[in-house]
């Protein structure tokens, strides 16, 4: 799973599977503070906990990747959405540090950018970029990624919970297993089998 529960299973005395989906905490990158702005807006619009930086390096910074002290207080992000064209680290650069990242190599990255360059989007898509948007963002293109990120979360919550419940069983048949095998052992025991023939002996008597 991404950094940072984003699904919470409950399995309650029935057994079937109850899963909460609290807000996604995304992490927005963008030089532009007019941009910034407005993917802000979006993700809150559509119940989003936001977080905005202005630059690739403060990213590094925020999510503790810079080799600083903040690398021992890693942050819980959901989703983080770059712009592709920024100075310094570009959107690129930032997609391929994360991905380098044992901590953050699961969080989906989103590309925005205003130009619709197709080798820069296959770049961008071959490294791991979950999509590239193209600005300016729209209202539907946020809900439609949200979605698309609580629908994997969810299948992986179904494959752990489906997991954890085979292993159960599993458990409890090798339990049943070895009960079974000791009773035969203890019948089998020469105290039993001298206790059992002398109740033989005894019935012939009679």
């Amino acid at each position: 799973m991404a950094v940072g529960e984003v699904m919470r299973m409950e399995i309650p005395a029935g057994g079937d599977l109850t899963v909460t989906t609290p807000e996604l905490h995304v992490l927005a990158v963008d030089d532009s503070i007019v941009d910034r702005k407005v993917i802000e807006r979006l993700l809150r619009i559509s119940s989003c906990k936001v977080t905005t930086v202005e630059s690739g390096t403060r990213a590094l910074q925020y999510l503790g990747l810079d080799g600083g002290k903040g690398a021992s207080n890693l942050k819980e992000v959901n989703l983080i959405v770059t712009d592709y064209s920024m100075p310094g680290l570009t959107g690129y650069d930032l997609l391929k540090k994360i991905k380098e990242s044992s901590a953050f190599r699961e969080v989906p990255v989103v590309i925005m950018s205003s130009e619709n360059i197709l080798p820069r989007i296959e770049e961008c898509l071959k490294e791991g970029a979950e999509e590239f948007l193209l600005k300016p963002v729209k209202l539907a293109d946020v809900k439609r990624i949200k979605q698309l990120i609580m629908r994997n979360e969810a299948e992986e919550c179904k494959t752990l919970s489906h997991s954890n419940k085979r292993k159960l069983q599993e458990d409890c048949d090798t339990s049943s297993s070895s009960s079974s095998h000791d009773d035969s052992s203890v019948n089998d025991t020469p105290s039993s089998k001298r206790m059992k023939s002398e109740s033989e002996n005894l019935s012939s008597l009679f």
